[in-house]
């Protein structure tokens, strides 16, 4: 897995259940990834597979764990078990006091949160939630765009029409809380162009990476999440003409025939530091 700690730009769901999936984790080129100990796993397999997934993440420098939700049968015990996971990724939030009940759970000492943002009620709360995150250590909003456009029951098409507001929305209460926030997963495995479309679509909305399901969909999200060699050439030039003599002291200086200002010299090193 990826070497810059903070970077989140493609996360790998994976069952916790799959010893062979479990092994091959460290090898891939994603930045982290999260072992599933929900959706993926059957219910007569979720004790074996909660074992699995902490002996993975215990000193895995980015691995996290997606417990059951803790009015499930096995919430508590994953909660009370994924302390040496790098988070503890938490299904189908829909208000604040889900999170603290996590946290209690967990332990105020536990891993960090992360957040599935997936219902209706959750984007509605979305300003509490955030509002929460410094109480309950929650760092990362994660949109779940399937269990969502099935609540709403819309009718996504390649572009993700009904979702984009919602999608839009959870970017912008993110921003507002200064949390990490991650796209949906892309259902279409093997096909690459709308892989792309999604991955380009994500970080136009201003996402900071993308969820995904399977290794072959890790290199798309690495390209369209990380900045582009002219991104790059741009954010040196604007940190150069900053700091040249004659741009002391200004707010907003000329560079190539278009205004720069103080913002995009921040952008312009944020960019930097990211790569």
């Amino acid at each position: 897995m990826s070497d810059v700690s903070f970077r989140r730009r493609s996360v790998l769901f994976m069952p916790a259940s799959n010893p062979r999936a479990l092994a091959k984790a460290p090898s891939l080129a994603c930045d982290a990834v999260i072992l599933d100990l929900e959706d993926a796993v059957a219910p007569t397999a979720k004790a074996t597979a909660r074992e699995a997934a902490v002996a993975a993440a215990a000193g895995a420098r980015a691995c996290a764990v997606r417990i059951n939700a803790l009015d499930t049968p096995w919430g508590r015990d994953d909660a009370a078990a994924v302390g040496g996971a790098m988070a503890v990724v938490v299904p189908k939030v829909a208000r604040a006091d889900d999170l603290i009940a996590v946290r209690a759970a967990v332990g105020a000492g536990g891993p960090p949160i992360w957040a599935m943002i997936e219902t209706c009620g959750a984007i509605l709360a979305l300003g509490q939630i955030v509002a929460a995150a410094a109480a309950t250590r929650t760092e990362l909003l994660i949109a779940g765009t399937n269990d969502l456009a099935k609540e709403m029951r819309c009718r996504p098409d390649a572009a993700r029409t009904p979702l984009l507001p919602a999608l839009s929305h959870l970017v912008i209460a993110a921003r507002a809380g200064g949390l990490t926030v991650l796209d949906g997963v892309c259902n279409a495995i093997g096909d690459e162009a709308r892989l792309a479309a999604e991955c380009a679509q994500g970080a136009m909305l201003g996402f900071d990476g993308k969820t995904l399901i399977h290794p072959s969909q890790i290199d798309a999200a690495n390209a369209a999440f990380g900045p582009s060699a002219e991104q790059l050439a741009w954010a040196r030039a604007v940190v150069t003409a900053f700091a040249a003599p004659e741009a002391a002291g200004q707010g907003a200086i000329q560079l190539d025939g278009a205004m720069i200002e103080r913002l995009h010299l921040a952008e312009a090193e944020r960019l930097l530091a990211s790569a």
